[in-house]
């Protein structure tokens, strides 16, 4: 009699079970997403290959100050699947979307989740009336495992802080944690969180709990100063206010937990731009392909000297840019005291080379929409290919939507845009692929940056997860700090972007030894190959696949290295190699070498604290 009260009672407690809970699997299973209710309350785990990634925590979701993750019941469940492939620009050429989802109704909103090969998202949607404004705040948690180890910075400099790596316990209650926060899982899983399609809405940054826990939390609206102060503090990003309303229906941006086995998965994952909607093909109608969008490199003249900014410097740099091969030019504010007439010859005589030219405009002019359209449309008529817009440097809602306005608009004008002083970016540029790329990194322009060599063997697998940056690589003079040319090259190589702006001037690139290497280092890759030998802030190896032709990149941390690397990567028989690496007397100078293999070979490398090394390799047809 016990025995079957037993079996009744354990029945009743799993049908109990099941009905609270949803389990969303990846598609080759690995990867588990589980929504359940526990004391009322809505709460979630995530498992890959059966170990906890975010341990049991609590999904906390407000609209006017009432608690709708509270009381709840799930109700119907709606699955679907998505599998596509789409052309892409940056770690590879072609972005895979395949993914597992479901659709699930509560009593006042619909919880949607994603479950990816590589990771999970999930995100809400509370219907609403148009043109009634409601007011959504969220504290949703990342309860993270014992012994993770956490890469992170805070949020004194916005998106241009250094990141520190901390074991989880050892975050502080009230650390500020902007995303991505890369994790090292003691078993020695990688994963990622941060945010995915942010429109409409505040933009989220994470706050620890002091035990283990991140604590989503929502920008507020912006401070009076707004936007004539350059920088803020964390308490100018979440303390001043409330979050922004919202019109209509609220749909929080996608919360994202990227997940990889190494940093090879974690480098190649497409999750975050994924997750947001295919470009407007009345835009757009070849999507990344469309005639206009024209990724490359440019010169800069602003870091590394090279004249005064006027029309006849400028046409120099466009001279030396078409000898590189490079296809921008972009101009710091310096061309405003242009006349038209002046721009359009500059513009007219860079055509003439297939060098662009694109300017640099400050957002606080660009806040009125009449204002934006008529500086758009003068871009335009002037014959100018992009702009760069500086100085956001917050996440409140009215922030974000000028992104979302200035997008379109410079889609419907044509140009390409570079978002400087900038937020993370968070897969926009799949939906507006005239954004070819952001800030929002401490990069070459942060002269007091002591520890470069860390810091650029770190942002790999921590940054750039979420989208590509402007670091604005290369310099061989002070500014590399304690990094060789030979690391300064490969950086190229590794922090690669859409638009990928060299900080030294192009006289200096084509004085350097390695000229020659640096011209055919692309700005997009058709494939990437994160090598194993890499580790966050310590080493950064990457193979990457331009066409037929491969390049071995490779950034060392502060420590000697000693590496064997097998070339096993490369396809065809027999290989010409075109070796640049560290002159072992000078961290100032270079040797270059020519050499051949094959795909059977292995390479033996001592780098030097700080050091480099890169590699080309092309098909040798004798």
């Amino acid at each position: 009699m016990k025995k079957q009260m037993f079996v009744y009672l354990m029945l009743f407690i799993s049908k109990a079970f099941a009905a609270d809970t949803t389990v969303v699997a990846s598609p080759d299973g690995q990867i588990r997403f589980r929504l359940f209710i526990s004391d009322h309350q809505l709460q979630y785990t995530v498992t890959f290959r059966n170990e906890p990634v975010i341990e049991r925590s609590p999904m906390i979701l407000s609209v006017d100050d009432k608690i709708l993750t509270d009381g709840v019941k799930t109700g119907t469940v709606k699955r679907y699947t998505i599998n596509e492939r789409y052309p892409w620009m940056g770690v590879h050429a072609w972005a895979t979307n395949n993914c597992n989802g479901a659709s699930i109704a509560m009593q006042q909103y619909t919880l949607d989740v994603r479950v990816f090969n590589d990771g999970i998202a999930f995100r809400t949607v509370v219907p609403g009336v148009a043109g009634k404004l409601r007011v959504p705040d969220e504290a949703t948690v990342f309860n993270i495992p014992t012994g993770t180890e956490i890469w992170y910075h805070d949020l004194v400099m916005h998106y241009e802080s250094v990141h520190a790596k901390k074991e989880i316990s050892a975050l502080q209650k009230g650390e500020w944690v902007a995303p991505p926060a890369t994790l090292k899982l003691p078993q020695g899983i990688y994963a990622a969180i941060t945010e995915a399609n942010l429109v409409n809405y505040s933009g989220m940054a994470l706050e620890a709990d002091g035990n283990r826990g991140l604590v989503l939390r929502l920008a507020h609206q912006q401070p009076v100063s707004y936007p004539y102060k350059l920088r803020y503090s964390e308490e100018d990003v979440i303390r001043l206010s409330k979050p922004a309303a919202v019109s209509g229906t609220i749909t929080t941006p996608w919360r994202v937990v990227m997940i990889g086995a190494d940093l090879n998965a974690m480098v190649n994952n497409d999750m975050v731009h994924d997750l947001c909607p295919p470009p407007d093909p009345k835009l757009f109608p070849k999507g990344v392909q469309t005639d206009w969008i024209r990724p490359g490199r440019a010169v800069w003249k602003y870091l590394d000297g090279g004249g005064e900014g006027t029309p006849e410097v400028i046409k120099d740099f466009s001279a030396k840019a078409a000898a590189l091969g490079f296809e921008h030019n972009i101009l710091e504010g310096f061309w405003e005291k242009w006349s038209d007439e002046q721009i359009r010859d500059v513009v007219n005589d860079g055509k003439r080379q297939h060098v662009s030219i694109w300017v640099w405009k400050h957002s606080k002019y660009l806040r009125d929409k009449n204002v934006r359209l008529a500086f758009f449309k003068r871009c335009h008529d002037l014959g100018i290919a992009g702009v760069k817009i500086d100085f956001f440097d917050h996440e409140a809602k009215e922030v974000v939507d000028l992104y979302t306005a200035i997008l379109r608009e410079t889609a419907e004008y044509h140009l390409l845009t570079d978002f400087h002083g900038a937020n993370k970016p968070t897969g926009l540029a799949r939906t507006w692929p005239n954004e070819l790329t952001r800030e929002a990194v401490k990069g070459m322009e942060a002269s007091k940056l002591a520890d470069r060599a860390t810091h650029e063997t770190t942002i790999p697998f921590t940054r750039l997860l979420a989208g590509p940056a402007e670091y604005t690589v290369v310099h061989f003079g002070e500014r590399r700090k304690n990094t060789t040319w030979a690391h300064q090259i490969a950086s190229a190589a590794i922090l690669s972007a859409p638009l990928l702006t060299y900080a030294a001037q192009p006289q200096h690139i084509l004085e350097n030894p390695a000229a020659d290497m640096i011209r055919h280092i692309p700005a997009n890759w058709d494939e990437t190959i994160v090598l194993p030998q890499s580790g966050i802030g310590q080493l950064a190896a990457f193979a990457r696949r331009k066409g037929d032709t491969w390049f071995l990149a490779i950034m060392n941390g502060t420590q000697p290295q000693t590496l064997r690397i097998p070339l096993s990567f490369l396809k065809a028989s027999n290989y010409k190699v075109s070796v640049v690496k560290d002159d072992v007397d000078s961290s100032a100078a270079v040797k270059v070498e020519d050499t051949s293999c094959t795909p059977q070979d292995v390479i033996s490398l001592q780098l030097v604290p700080g050091g480099g090394y890169v590699a080309r390799y092309t098909i040798n047809k004798k």
